[in-house]
């Protein structure tokens, strides 16, 4: 089971008014990686940084290069940004093992140069914070994007949206629209904002999500009940991961456990209107609930 120490130090990494997603994203590699020694990462991805921001500073549009409302100085930062990150280094998508548990693994994407959308998404950011190109996170469902803000007082200038994981592509907000429609319908976002600022501990449960949704299909229930740990350390009102803590629990026989939380599950979600499915899936909790209070009776 996941050490107090790193649950505590993830939960202030993560917590902390500016976390530094390199550092926590490093403690999440040590649910598979106890032995893990981030300072190397770290300081590899200072050194991507520092060549970053050469390349950058030395970054100059050619007149007519940038997209229409593009502004031209962004577009050349983030032009050169992408050429060191994927054309010199050469990060890459990792579209063929996708659901590969290395992919969700910091120190995996750097060793490898390859991940999925969210973990390359974080390494784009940290080195293009090192390289002083200001991108942030776009929680966008079901493929994280990136976006390198539009200076203030630039009229009629957007955004650029980036996908780390097809090579720094810039996308536009049809293209958004399109993406979003082929992954959850025709009616999906019509009236909701379209690209969401992710913030960093959104980021880091997405990371964590991800990983948890792998290890269950694995039947890798320890390391699925670690990540819950840390899911439940970057949003402690996340009642689903009570829920789910206590069904890993019950998966691997800590039956007081998972008692106690999925007791605590339903008393936090008793108050809150439930849908036909819910209803549903706390009828099943419920009778988990019943068997394991004979269960744990039967055992004092």
């Amino acid at each position: 089971m996941i050490k107090e120490q790193l649950l505590r130090s993830f939960t202030h990494a993560a917590l902390s008014p500016d976390p530094d997603l390199a550092v926590a994203a490093l403690m999440i590699a040590r649910i598979e990686y106890p032995r893990l020694d981030a300072g190397p990462y770290l300081d590899r991805i200072d050194a991507i940084g520092r060549e970053a921001k050469l390349r950058v500073d030395a970054a100059r549009e050619a007149p007519g290069d940038a997209p229409p409302r593009a502004d031209p100085d962004d577009y050349a930062r983030v032009m050169a940004l992408n050429a060191y990150l994927f054309g010199e280094l050469h990060f890459v998508g990792n579209s063929v093992t996708y659901e590969d548990p290395r992919n969700s693994f910091l120190n995996e994407v750097i060793d490898r140069r390859t991940g999925i959308p969210i973990t390359l998404a974080l390494v784009y950011m940290e080195v293009a914070r090192r390289a002083g190109v200001r991108v942030e996170g776009v929680n966008f469902p079901g493929h994280f994007l990136l976006r390198c803000p539009a200076r203030r007082g630039l009229v009629q200038t957007d955004d650029l949206i980036i996908d780390a994981f097809h090579g720094g592509a810039l996308l536009s907000e049809d293209a958004c629209r399109e993406r979003l429609r082929r992954h959850a319908g025709e009616e999906a976002g019509v009236d909701s904002p379209l690209l969401v600022h992710a913030t960093k501990p959104q980021i880091l449960a997405r990371v964590l999500l991800n990983l948890k949704r792998l290890y269950v299909q694995m039947h890798s229930f320890p390391q699925a009940l670690d990540v819950t740990e840390l899911l439940r350390a970057v949003d402690p009102s996340a009642i689903n991961e009570l829920r789910d803590r206590g069904l890993l629990a019950y998966h691997l026989k800590d039956f007081s456990s998972a008692l106690r939380d999925l007791q605590a599950y339903l008393h936090a979600s008793g108050s809150t209107r439930l849908d036909e499915d819910d209803r549903a899936e706390h009828a099943q909790i419920w009778e988990h609930v019943k068997t394991l209070r004979r269960r744990v009776a039967s055992l004092n």
